[in-house]
C-alpha cells in the first residue's frame, strides 16, 4: 500500500512536470520510468493471483490488534485496494488515463528501437549482424550507434512496454514474465479486457488474429534466430579468442550478442513452459546448449581480458569523448551555472585519466558520474527547463555513449549481468535438467554440456538484498544442480570408457597363445591338403582385421565411442574449476572419483569368480585384460588433464589388500581363496601332484575330473602373472594365509608330539641301539597321521616357493637395483647377528621373493600359538627344515645343533631298516634314502659332508638306481 501511494505520487509529479520521455537520448529516465510502471503493473497482478489474499490481510489485521491493543488504520484501504484490484487490468486501465501522455511518450520512443530487435534471423543474416569478419577493413573500428545503450537492453522490457507498438508485440510472444516463473498470458488478458469495453470489438478481431500468428510463427522465427546466433556467436567467440584486442572496439558487439541471445534463450524457456499449442516441435531445442556454451565463452573472455578493455575505453574517454563533449557544450546557446558545472566535472573527470592508471592497478568509480547524468536527464527532461534536452539531441546521445564507455571501464561484471545473466533457470529446473539430458543424449552436442554447470554460477545474481533468507533456499539449489550436472557428465564419460575398454580387452583377448591353436590347425590341415566338411569350416579372422579400412566413410562402433568421449571430455575439461556460492567445484575430480570406482568393480569383475563352481580367470588372462583396460585410461590424458597414474595408484594398491576402501574382497582376497580352497585342497585329496622338474601343480588321472587343469594355474608363468597383480603386499597377504594353515597343522602335529612325548624323549637318547629304537618305534601312535600332516605343509610351502620365485623375478624386472641391494644384504649378514636383526633383514628379504634360511612368515605364524611324487612326498623334505627352523628360532634353539642331532636320528633309523628283512618294514626303503638326501640338500644349514658321515653315500647312489628302474617298469 505504501508503494502504490509513492508510485501514483510519483508519477503524479512527473505528469505535472511535463516530463520528456526518449529512450535514445534521455535514456536512464525513460528505462527507469518504463520499469517503474512495470514493476508496479507486475505486482498488483501478482497480487491478484493470491488466492487466500482477503484472509491474509484479515490475519494480519488480527494479529496487528492482539500486538498493539487496535486495528491497523490502514487496513480499510489496505482492503478497498485488495477488492479494486480483483480485476486488475481494468483497474489500472482506468488508473493510468491520467498518465496517458507520459506514459505514451515513452512507449512511442521505442518505435525507433523495438522494430530493429524483432527482425527475422534472414534479415539478420543479410544485415551480417555481429559479424566481425564481414568487414575486414572497419574491423579496428569502434562499433557505435546512436542508440548505444538501447542494443542491448533486455527485449522482455520491449514487450512488456511496447503494447502500443500493437501487432509487433503481441505477434512475438503469446506471454510474458511477471516474476521469475509467473507467467502473463497477454493474448487472453487483452481479449477479457477488451470484450467489455464498447467500440473495441476491431480491436479482439487484431488480438485474435495476431494470436494465431504468434502461436503459428512465432516458435520458427524464434528457433532460426537461436540458430543464427549459435553460429554468430561461434564467430564472434573464435576471433576473440584468437585477437583478444578486438575486445575493445567491438565491446557493443559482444554485448549485443549477449543480450540477444540471453533474450532468446528466456522467449524458449518461458513459453516451452507455458506453450499452448500441440505442435512442440519449435519449442524444443536440443542445440540450445550450443548457444549457452558461447554466451558462456564471451563472458569469459570479457572477464579474462578485462584490463584490455580498460585500456581501451580510458584513453578513448580522456582522448574522444572528452574533446567532443567539451565542444558540444561550448556550442549550447544556452547553459545555466548548475547544468554547466555538472558538464565541466564529466570533461574534466574524464580528461584526467591515463593509461597508467590501469598499468598501476587502481579502481575506477564512475557511478558519481553516471548519478550526475542521470540527475541532469531530470532537470533537463522538464517543460519549463532553461535547457531541454529535447532540443539537444546531440548532447543526451553523446551522453548515453560516453556512459557506456564508463562502464566499459569499471563495471563489466554488472554489465555481464545486465546482458547475459540466466539466473531464471533456477527457478525452471525441470526444464533446465530435461535440456542438460537432451544435451547429452545428442553426441555432438555433449562437447557443449559444461554450460549447464556454469549456469549456476548465475543463480546467486537473481537473490536480493530485501530478502536474504532466500539466499540460502537458492544457494543450496545451485549447488545441488551444479553437483548433479558434473555427476552425470562424468557418469557419461565413464560409461564410454568402460565401453571402449570392453572393446579393448576383447580385441586384446584375441591375442592369448589359447587362441592360436585353431589357427595352426587349420594351416597344418591346409598344408596336408585334408578334406574340410561339406560346407567347409569359416576360416576365423584374424587378429588386427578389425583397423584394415575399405574407405575413410567406413565408422567402427570403437570409432563411434571414441569420437562422443573426446566431445564429452572436451567439457569436463574446458574449466580447471567453478566457483558457485563459495563452493569451489572442480569436474575433472567427479570423473577421477568416477574411473577410480569402475576400475575397482572391473578389476574384480574380470576375475569371473564363481563362488558356487569354483571357477576363476587365469592370472595371465587377468593380467592382459588389466593391461588392456590401463591403456585405454592413460590415452584419457589425451582429452582431459587428470593425473591417471593417481587412480593407478589408489585402485591397484586397494587390489594388494585382502579388502578395499568400500569394504569389499579384492582380487587378492579372491585368488587367496581360491588357491587355498581349492587348488590346495584338491593336492590334500590326492587329485593334483607338485612337480619339482615341472615347477607346477598337475592333474592326476583320477575318476572325477577336475573343473580346471592346475598347471594352467600354478606354472611359472601363471604365477608370475599373479605376483604382478596382486604385488608385494598381496602376495605377503597370500604368504601370511598359507603359513596360518600351516600353523593349524602344526597345532594338531603338536598334539600328536604330546601324546608321544615319552617315547620321543627315549628315542633321542637311544638312537645308537637299533634294536631298542625299532621297538620304540613300534609303540608310536598315529605315525600315518604325522606322516600326512607333514606333507600338507610340505605341499603348501612348495606352494610358497613357487610363488615367491614368481615374485622375485617380477620385481627383479621392475626393480632390479633395489632387488639386488635387498639380496647382497642378505647375503652378507653376519653369522653372529642377533636374531631380531636377522629376522628383520629376512622379513625384507622374504618381501622381496628370495628364499631366507628362515623363514620369517613362518615364525609369526607358528610363534602366535601359545599352547615330484604323487603322493607328494618329496614335499616333506621342505616340510622338515622350514618348520625346524621357525621351531627352533621361537624357543631359541640352536637350529644347527637340532638338525645334526635329527640327521643322526634318522640315518641311524635307516641303517636298521636296512638290515631288516621284513617286507613290510622295508616297503619304500629306497625312497625314503632319497628323502634324507632331499633334506639335507633342501637345509640351509646341513652339508653333504655331514650326511656322508653318518650314512654312507653307496646306499644313496643304490637307491636313486632302485627308484629309477621302479619308475621305468611302472611307466612301462
Amino acid at each position: 500500500l505504501s508503494f502504490q501511494d509513492h508510485v501514483c505520487e510519483l508519477l503524479n509529479t512527473i505528469d505535472a512536470c511535463q516530463v520528456f520521455f526518449d529512450i535514445t537520448v534521455n535514456f536512464d529516465l525513460t528505462k527507469n520510468y518504463l520499469d517503474l510502471v512495470v514493476t508496479y503493473t507486475n505486482l498488483m497482478m501478482l497480487l491478484s493471483r493470491i488466492e487466500e489474499r482477503k484472509a491474509i490481510i484479515g490475519l494480519y489485521n488480527y494479529a496487528h490488534e492482539m500486538t498493539h491493543g487496535s486495528s491497523d488504520r490502514e487496513y480499510p484501504r489496505l482492503g478497498q485496494m485488495i477488492v479494486d484490484y480483483e480485476n486488475p487490468l481494468k483497474k489500472m486501465m482506468e488508473e493510468f488515463v491520467p498518465h496517458g501522455k507520459s506514459l505514451s511518450d515513452a512507449l512511442l520512443s521505442l518505435q525507433m528501437v523495438y522494430p530493429r530487435r524483432n527482425l527475422s534471423a534472414d534479415q539478420w543474416r543479410n544485415a551480417q549482424l555481429l559479424s566481425l569478419i564481414s568487414a575486414p577493413s572497419t574491423m579496428l573500428n569502434p562499433a557505435q550507434s546512436d542508440t548505444v545503450r538501447t542494443q542491448y537492453i533486455a527485449y522482455s522490457t520491449y514487450d512488456q512496454a511496447a503494447l502500443s507498438l500493437w501487432k509487433l508485440a503481441l505477434q512475438s510472444s503469446t506471454c510474458l514474465c511477471l516474476f521469475r516463473d509467473e507467467v502473463f498470458h497477454i493474448h487472453k488478458a487483452a481479449e477479457d479486457l477488451f470484450i467489455n469495453i464498447r467500440g473495441y470489438n476491431k480491436r479482439v478481431n487484431d488480438i485474435k488474429e495476431c494470436k494465431e500468428q504468434a502461436l503459428s510463427h512465432a516458435g520458427l522465427m524464434h528457433r532460426e534466430r537461436r540458430k543464427f546466433l549459435r553460429s554468430a556467436l561461434k564467430e564472434l567467440a573464435t576471433v576473440l579468442s584468437d585477437q583478444p584486442g578486438l575486445l575493445g572496439p567491438k565491446a557493443l558487439f559482444v554485448f549485443m550478442a549477449l543480450s540477444f541471445a540471453r533474450d532468446e534463450i528466456i522467449w524458449l524457456l518461458r513459453h516451452a513452459d507455458n506453450i499452448q499449442k500441440k505442435s512442440t516441435d519449435d519449442f524444443i531445442d536440443k542445440h540450445i546448449a550450443e548457444l549457452i556454451f558461447y554466451m558462456e565463452e564471451l563472458r569469459a573472455h570479457v572477464r579474462k581480458y578485462g584490463p584490455v578493455m580498460q585500456r581501451y575505453y580510458v584513453q578513448y574517454l580522456s582522448g574522444f569523448d572528452a574533446v567532443v563533449l567539451n565542444e558540444l557544450v561550448q556550442n549550447l546557446s544556452v547553459c545555466p551555472e548548475d547544468e554547466s558545472i555538472i558538464m565541466s566535472s564529466f570533461v574534466n573527470t574524464m580528461t584526467s585519466l591515463s593509461v597508467k592508471q590501469v598499468e598501476d592497478g587502481d579502481v575506477f568509480d564512475f557511478r558519481g558520474m553516471r548519478l550526475d547524468w542521470f540527475r541532469l536527464q531530470a532537470y533537463t527532461s522538464v517543460s519549463k527547463a532553461s535547457l531541454g534536452i529535447a532540443d539537444h539531441r546531440e548532447l543526451g546521445k553523446m551522453m548515453n555513449t560516453i556512459i557506456f564507455h564508463t562502464k566499459m571501464v569499471d563495471s563489466l561484471v554488472e554489465m555481464l549481468v545486465e546482458t547475459s545473466d540466466l539466473s531464471i533457470f533456477c527457478f525452471y529446473s525441470r526444464a533446465f535438467e530435461k535440456m542438460f539430458q537432451q544435451c547429452l543424449e545428442l553426441p555432438s552436442q555433449s562437447r557443449h554440456s559444461i554450460s549447464f554447470p556454469l549456469l549456476c554460477t548465475h543463480f546467486m545474481s537473481c537473490t536480493h538484498e530485501l530478502c536474504p533468507e532466500e539466499r540460502h533456499h537458492i544457494g543450496d539449489r545451485s549447488l545441488s544442480l551444479c553437483n548433479m550436472f558434473l555427476d552425470e557428465m562424468a557418469k557419461q564419460a565413464r560409461n564410454l570408457i568402460t565401453d571402449i575398454c570392453t572393446e579393448q580387452c576383447t580385441l586384446s583377448d584375441q591375442l592369448l597363445p589359447k587362441h592360436c591353436a585353431k589357427t595352426i590347425s587349420q594351416a597344418v590341415n591346409k598344408k596336408s591338403k585334408k578334406q574340410m566338411g561339406k560346407k567347409g569350416e569359416p576360416e576365423r579372422e584374424k587378429p588386427g582385421v578389425e583397423s584394415m579400412r575399405k574407405n575413410r566413410l567406413l565408422v567402427t562402433n570403437l570409432d563411434k565411442l571414441h569420437t562422443a568421449l573426446s566431445e564429452l571430455c572436451f567439457s569436463i575439461n574446458y574449466v580447471p574449476n567453478m566457483v558457485i556460492w563459495e563452493h569451489t567445484f572442480t569436474p575433472r575430480e567427479y570423473l577421477t572419483s568416477h574411473l577410480e570406482i569402475r576400475f575397482t568393480k572391473s578389476i574384480v569383475g574380470m576375475t569371473m569368480y564363481n563362488q558356487a563352481t569354483q571357477e576363476i580367470a587365469k592370472p595371465s588372462e587377468l593380467l592382459t585384460s588389466v593391461r588392456a583396460y590401463m591403456t585405454v585410461l592413460q590415452s584419457i590424458e589425451n582429452y582431459v588433464q587428470i593425473d591417471i597414474t593417481r587412480v593407478f595408484n589408489n585402485v591397484l594398491l586397494q587390489q594388494t589388500q585382502h579388502l578395499d576402501s568400500h569394504g569389499e574382497p579384492t582380487i587378492t582376497s579372491l585368488y587367496t581363496n581360491w588357491y587355498l580352497e581349492t587348488l590346495l585342497r584338491q593336492v590334500s585329496n590326492g587329485h593334483i601332484a607338485y612337480f619339482p622338474a615341472m615347477k607346477a601343480f598337475v592333474n592326476l588321472p583320477t575318476e572325477n575330473e577336475l573343473t580346471f587343469n592346475a598347471e594352467e594355474y600354478s606354472d611359472i608363468s601363471e604365477m608370475r602373472s599373479l605376483s604382478e597383480l596382486l604385488g608385494p603386499y598381496g602376495m605377503k597377504f597370500l604368504s601370511e594365509s598359507l603359513m596360518w594353515h600351516i600353523s593349524s597343522q602344526v597345532a594338531e602335529l603338536k598334539k600328536l608330539v604330546v601324546d608321544n612325548v615319552e617315547i620321543l624323549t627315549q628315542m633321542r637318547t637311544s638312537f645308537d641301539k637299533p634294536e631298542h629304537m625299532a621297538s620304540l618305534f613300534k609303540k608310536l601312535s598315529s605315525v600315518d597321521s604325522v606322516l600326512k600332516r607333514m606333507t600338507i605343509i610340505g605341499v603348501i610351502l612348495s606352494f610358497r616357493s613357487l610363488a615367491q620365485e614368481a615374485l622375485r623375478d617380477v620385481l627383479s624386472c621392475h626393480i632390479p637395483f633395489l632387488v639386488s641391494s635387498v639380496e647382497d644384504f642378505k647375503d652378507h649378514i653376519p653369522r653372529e647377528t642377533d636374531m631380531k636383526v636377522a629376522m628383520n633383514v629376512y622379513e625384507l628379504s622374504s618381501a622381496a621373493g628370495l628364499p631366507c634360511e628362515i623363514d620369517p612368515a613362518l615364525v609369526v605364524a607358528l610363534s602366535s600359538q601359545k599352547s615330484g611324487h604323487c603322493n607328494n612326498i618329496h614335499c616333506l623334505a621342505k616340510a622338515i627344515n622350514q618348520i625346524a627352523a621357525a621351531l627352533f628360532t621361537i624357543h631359541k634353539g640352536s637350529i644347527e645343533d637340532r638338525l645334526k642331532e635329527f640327521l643322526a636320528l634318522a640315518s641311524s633309523s635307516l641303517l636298521k631298516i636296512g638290515q631288516e628283512t621284513d617286507k613290510t618294514t622295508t616297503r619304500n626303503r629306497e625312497s625314503v634314502y632319497l628323502l634324507l638326501d632331499m633334506i639335507v640338500q633342501e637345509s640351509p644349514f646341513l652339508t653333504m659332508d655331514l650326511l656322508e658321515s653318518c650314512f654312507p653315500y653307496v646306499l644313496l647312489r643304490n637307491a636313486y638306481h632302485a627308484v629309477y628302474k621302479q619308475s621305468v617298469s611302472s611307466s612301462a
